[in-house]
């Protein structure tokens, strides 16, 4: 099993619309780093889901990878915000996964706190200027922040 961090803005998709819906697409990836970690996820992957662009970004919940990548529909759609002309059925350019709600933490474990640990010195969220959305988590990271609940 592998492991990913996935940023959403709160008011835009927050963890807890996610707990409502229980699954959801993980559509409109438009980076293609992003698209390509979503390209490697498997069903059952663990997913730290991230609150970004709020008065406190941070971890806020655990979520499963649901399904395997497949088309994002969105690219097709031309009333979309995330509308892709030349993209076709024939060659999708973008993908997505359905991300499943597992679990709230117990407290938020903000950036300023992840950036302070040494332990977490090669987290790839905490690289200066990284902007990606979806993002790898090593098995340690993810245990370390984890126990930070």
């Amino acid at each position: 099993m592998n492991h990913w961090l996935m940023k959403s803005e709160p008011d835009e998709f927050s963890i807890d619309a996610l707990a409502k819906k229980k699954s959801e697409p993980w559509s409109g990836v438009r980076n293609y780093q992003a698209r390509n970690y979503l390209r490697e996820m498997r069903k059952g992957d663990g997913v730290l889901f991230y609150h970004s662009s709020c008065a406190e970004p941070g971890v806020v919940g655990i979520a499963t990878v649901a399904t395997a990548a497949y088309p994002d529909p969105t690219q097709f759609d031309p009333h979309s915000d995330y509308f892709d002309a030349k993209a076709t059925h024939a060659t999708p350019r973008w993908s997505l996964v359905d991300v499943k709600f597992k679990r709230k933490l117990k407290r938020v474990i903000a950036l300023t706190e992840l950036k302070s640990r040494a332990e977490l010195q090669g987290f790839a969220l905490i690289h200066r200027g990284n902007r990606l959305s979806v993002l790898p988590v090593t098995a340690a990271q993810w245990d370390f922040i984890l126990g930070l609940e």
